[in-house]
């Protein structure tokens, strides 16, 4: 059972991970929204796609957003315990820092468990939709349905350029332009309009011309071919490359990825392991990182915080790189990082800690004993 400060530290720390996780998720919406929308207005996304893209790509960093807010959910709800002298108060109760431990691993544990949820699971099938969504894209070589009126669109690496005066709902076309340099005479059509179908047998784009001009030749030459035409057929080839070809280590399934010898799929369960790993390490390190009294002063502290969070993370990348390239053995994993910052910020603040004013405070006592035992032994 769970006693009054427990239950207290619970629900203060909660709050506050709720407040920082919701601010946390319309920063990280808003950023991926401001994207996607610039996908959709280069034509690279269909605007019926935009809301199924974006919230796969949210729930693809849900994962990684738990451990640095669970994070600062404990250093902002120990600070405010400690400006209000509530952890002095706590400390005449005997109520020290293992006991707080005890309360936010209450919290920090079912969290634990919805981060690795949401890494192992919720991730990859993500990671698996954007995958999906970006290969529906691709097999529109055209781009027509994400075409809009009045720009000028690059495909096959800018070999081919596209502009389309006026389009509606019925993809009619109007005022059709199209440079076709894939070859090495270069194609130009200017056309007065068309209309774009896909063949239901072979699943080919098919873009109608109709009433234009064509011009082949070799820019800086004069010798152009131009003709007139009154209806112009331009086959778009579709794309029958399996999604599998498309495949990504990060949509791979947790499970297989267990079942897998290479270290690069090694490298990849690990690093979705670690962010479960990371709320509990994170938890002990938060603990000594906030100060008993607000008279202390904090500076020292916050930015062994703040160095810690950073290094935390960084290394965590580089862990990774050093798993699958076999700079690293297996054995070690790539969660070694995670204990070497936590044995470092312990050592650090060890001078600091209540054991060690206790053992100082112990070793002083006994020191004037020993000198007045010496004092008073009688001399032969």
């Amino acid at each position: 059972m769970l006693g009054i400060v427990d239950r207290y530290l619970l629900l203060e720390a909660t709050k506050v991970l709720v407040a920082i996780v919701a601010v946390l998720m319309m920063i990280v919406a808003s950023l991926l929204f401001l994207r996607t929308l610039e996908e959709v207005n280069a034509g690279a996304l269909s605007v019926h796609l935009v809301v199924q893209f974006l919230g796969y790509k949210v729930l693809g960093d849900l994962a990684r957003i738990l451990p640095p807010a669970f994070f600062l959910a404990v250093l902002v709800t120990l600070t405010r315990l400690s400006k209000d002298s509530e952890l002095i108060a706590m400390g005449a109760c005997g109520i020290g820092p293992g006991r707080l431990l005890r309360g936010l691993l209450v919290l920090a544990v079912p969290v634990a468990v919805v981060a690795a949820w949401l890494s192992l699971v919720v991730q990859p099938w993500a990671a698996a939709g954007v995958l999906e969504i970006r290969f529906e894209q691709n097999q529109q070589t055209a781009r027509v349905a994400g075409l809009q009126a009045g720009r000028f669109y690059l495909d096959q690496g800018g070999q081919v350029v596209l502009y389309i005066g006026e389009m509606d709902r019925q993809q009619s076309l109007g005022d059709v332009f199209i440079l076709d340099r894939r070859d090495e005479v270069a194609r130009l059509v200017v056309s007065d309009g068309g209309h774009h179908r896909v063949e239901p047998e072979s699943g080919d784009h098919l873009v109608v011309l109709s009433r234009g001009h064509r011009f082949d030749g070799v820019p800086g030459s004069a010798a152009f071919l131009i003709g007139d035409f009154n209806e112009y057929f331009i086959r778009i080839r579709a794309s029958h490359a399996p999604l599998a070809h498309m495949h990504k280590r990060s949509t791979t399934p947790s499970l297989e990825l267990l079942r897998s010898d290479d270290l690069a799929d090694r490298a990849e369960l690990e690093d979705r392991l670690a962010m479960p790993l990371a709320i509990l390490v994170l938890t002990i390190i938060a603990i000594p990182l906030v100060s008993l009294s607000p008279r202390q002063r904090s500076s020292a502290r916050l930015t062994l915080a703040f160095l810690a969070y950073f290094s935390f993370f960084n290394l965590q990348r580089l862990a990774e790189t050093w798993l699958a390239t076999g700079v690293t053995p297996v054995w070690l994993t790539s969660f070694w990082y995670q204990f070497v910052i936590l044995g470092v910020v312990y050592l650090v603040l060890l001078p600091d800690s209540l054991w060690m004013k206790r053992t100082r405070a112990a070793i002083a006592a006994r020191a004037p004993r020993a000198t007045r035992a010496r004092r008073s032994a009688p001399r032969v």
